[in-house]
C-alpha cells in the first residue's frame, strides 16, 4: 500500500493512501491547492475522501472535494454540524461497511469533542493488506485481526504534559480538553498491545502535539514495544 503523508498535527491533517487500483484521501483539513499539489493534481481521481470528524484541521477541503465530483464519507453527525448536504456526500454509520473501489471500508466510533467521530479500517481487494487509521481520540475500544499498517494519532505523554503545566506553557484546564479528546503515547502503547500485530509491516505516528510531545522519544518507545517500522509524521 502507498501511503503519503500531505499534513499532520493541529494545523491540518492529510493522507492519501493507494492500493494501485484505487485512491483514497484520509481526513481533507489543508487547502484544496495544497492537497492537489501533494498528489500531483490528481484530486479528482480519487475514489473518495474519507473524514474522522467536523474540526477544521480534519474538514476544511471537504466541500472542494465534492464540486470536483469526488465523493466524500463522514457520519451524519459531521456532515450536519460542517453544514453539508447533496449527493456527493455519503452518511457513513459505525461498524456498517463500505466498499469504495477497490477499498473495503469498515467505520467505527472513537471517542472525541465532536460529533459522531470515526475512524476507518481500510483493506484492499488487490494487494490484502489491511489499514488501522484514527486519529483524535482518546481510547479505542475495539480489536482489530491482520493487520499490516497502523495510523494512529499519538499526541502527547502524561510526563510532558506534566512539564508543559510546570513550565507555565499550558493551563489545567487545557490538559482536561486533551485527555479527554487526544491519544496519549500510553495509551496508544496499551492499544498496540492489545491488537494483532503479527502482520504489521509499519506503524505512523500522527497529530503529534507541538508543546507536548518529543517524537524521538515516542518512536522509540513504540519501536521498542513493537519491534516495527515506525513513522513520525
Amino acid at each position: 500500500m502507498d501511503i503519503k503523508i500531505l499534513a499532520s498535527g493541529s494545523s491540518g491533517n492529510a493522507y492519501y493512501i493507494s492500493d494501485g487500483a484505487s485512491s483514497l484521501l484520509l481526513d481533507a483539513g489543508i487547502p484544496m491547492k495544497q492537497i492537489q499539489v501533494g498528489i500531483g493534481f490528481k484530486a479528482c481521481r480519487l475514489s473518495g475522501v474519507l473524514c474522522t470528524h467536523a474540526h477544521m484541521d480534519h474538514c476544511k477541503a471537504l466541500k472542494d472535494f465534492a464540486e470536483l465530483g469526488v465523493d466524500v464519507y463522514a457520519s451524519k453527525g459531521t456532515l450536519d454540524a460542517c453544514g453539508l448536504s447533496g449527493y456527493r456526500y455519503k452518511a457513513a454509520a459505525s461498524l456498517q461497511q463500505l466498499q469504495i473501489g477497490t477499498f473495503t471500508v469498515l467505520p467505527f466510533d472513537v471517542q472525541h469533542d465532536a460529533p459522531e467521530p470515526l475512524g476507518f479500517l481500510v483493506s484492499s481487494s488487490v494487494t490484502g493488506e489491511k489499514l488501522l487509521y484514527f486519529t483524535d481520540t482518546y481510547y479505542i475500544k475495539y480489536r482489530f485481526q491482520g493487520l499490516t499498517h497502523i495510523m494512529a494519532e499519538c499526541n502527547y505523554s502524561m510526563e510532558v504534559i506534566h512539564e508543559s503545566i510546570g513550565s507555565g506553557y499550558m493551563q489545567e484546564d487545557l490538559k482536561k480538553r486533551i485527555l479527554s479528546s487526544h491519544m496519549s503515547l500510553e495509551h496508544l502503547l496499551d492499544i498496540l498491545q492489545a491488537n494483532d500485530l503479527s502482520q504489521v509491516k509499519q506503524i505512523y505516528l500522527l497529530h503529534l502535539s507541538n508543546t507536548n510531545s518529543h517524537a524521538d522519544e515516542f518512536k522509540a518507545a513504540v519501536q521498542k514495544a513493537t519491534g516495527k517500522e515506525v513513522y513520525i509524521c
